[in-house]
């Protein structure tokens, strides 16, 4: 039996890298996994063998402290890998084939799947709607920051790369397609980026920078990104986007110097429920983000919140931030007549057309997120780093396919 090494959330600010059991085609009881999930039979699913998977801005939210995560909870929804088992229900997918797995697990077979909202998939999670490898309250699918991991619905699920060799070329760029790629293009698509938009992204994170990338792709005129983080803020710049720094106060005016004008068509939250205020040393206020873009976006605008939000957060600032429950001024937003699209990615409605837009030099996702691969036993240490601000993407390597 092979070894199974993986990242598990120990507490807050503390990841450790652990043996796991090797992946079968059965869900065990663990850590965050919902009782009712526990027997459950995968002979539909897939076992792949690692060959990148991302830390993630969300994975940060849990490894913080501000939701409520078990400790042992394994982690990592940004997988890509190489078949090595599947299950006897599988038809089409074959051991050898290099893979996309969107983070949002779906099962192809409900009203909402059928419907291409695979974020809300009915039957994966006996929580609630919705799913993800290795995240808490959705259903206990163990985290793919392991050498090997379990895919569900593999025929159903798993984006086949069509070329083996080429897929390798462009390896760092096709990982980006389990999560950040259409994550950051959905915010841009449902806050109706097209050809010769204006555009706010707010978070330079790397969802911001996948936003801002997409709003390219998608003809945007003028990207502007806004950010307290120097370094990540240059990151953006350097694929031709324009800036604002939010040390120096609300976006208002900076976007008025860029453009001419206070406003943009279309605005992207790319940060979620941990935003700050404005100004240097500004602290933690929610809604912030939330509040600027309905502030600055053009009436009759939409806005894009692929940033999360919880529902449980024990870190929050006070009771009802605690519930997720935020000081919105949705007056602005109904006299302005904006629109608002929020929660998952559904990965399944983009991932082809983009890697198909990577495979053939359209976009270097990779390259504008500022992707950096690590060793798997380096993870704690980019965790830290990314937690600290590192302008990068921290792409684990566990079983050494990439360079």
């Amino acid at each position: 039996m092979e070894g199974n090494k993986a990242v598990a959330y120990k507490g807050p600010g503390k990841v450790e890298v652990i043996d796991i059991d090797y992946p079968t085609f059965e869900l065990k009881d663990g850590p965050g996994v919902n009782p009712a999930n526990v027997g459950r039979q995968v002979p539909h699913g897939a076992i792949l063998k690692t060959v990148a998977t991302n830390i993630c801005g969300s994975d940060q939210h849990m490894v913080r402290g501000r939701t409520t995560a078990p400790p042992d909870l394994v982690l990592g929804h940004e997988i890509t890998g190489e078949v090595v088992e599947v299950g006897a229900g599988v038809e089409f997918i074959k051991v050898g084939d290099i893979c996309s797995v969107p983070f949002n697990i779906s099962c192809g077979r409900c009203r909402n799947c059928k419907e291409r909202k695979t974020g809300i998939c009915l039957n994966v999670n006996p929580d609630r709607p919705g799913s993800a490898y290795g995240y808490v309250d959705m259903g206990g699918w163990v985290g793919g920051q392991a050498n090997y991991v379990l895919v569900p619905y593999a025929d159903w699920n798993l984006l086949k790369f069509p070329d083996k060799d080429r897929a390798m070329e462009k390896i760092l760029d096709l990982a980006m397609l389990s999560d950040i790629f259409p994550t950051g293009y959905h915010g841009a698509v449902s806050a109706g980026v097209g050809v010769g938009s204006t555009v706010y992204v707010a978070g330079a994170g790397p969802v911001g920078l996948a936003a801002a990338t997409s709003a390219h792709l998608l003809g945007a005129a003028v990207v502007i990104v806004g950010d307290m983080n120097s370094d990540r803020l240059t990151q953006a710049r350097s694929f031709g986007c324009e800036t604002v720094d939010l040390t120096k106060g609300g976006p208002v005016e900076q976007i008025e110097q860029i453009l001419g004008v206070p406003e943009v068509d279309c605005a992207v939250d790319a940060v979620g429920f941990e935003a700050k205020g404005h100004g240097e040393g500004a602290k933690e206020a929610p809604a912030t983000v939330l509040n600027s873009l309905m502030d600055i976006t053009a009436a009759g605008g939409a806005l894009g919140i692929p940033g999360l939000y919880v529902t449980g957060d024990p870190g929050g600032i006070d009771e009802a931030a605690k519930k997720g429950s935020l000081s919105l001024s949705l007056g602005t937003g109904w006299a302005k007549s904006l629109s608002f699209t929020t929660g998952q990615c559904p990965v399944m409605k983009y991932n082809r057309q983009l890697m198909m837009a990577i495979l053939h030099d359209r976009v270097q996702i990779a390259k504008n997120v500022n992707a950096k691969p690590i060793l798997l036993e380096d993870a704690p240490k980019g965790y830290a780093e990314f937690d600290a601000g590192a302008a990068t993407k921290y792409v684990l390597n566990p079983n050494g396919y990439l360079s």
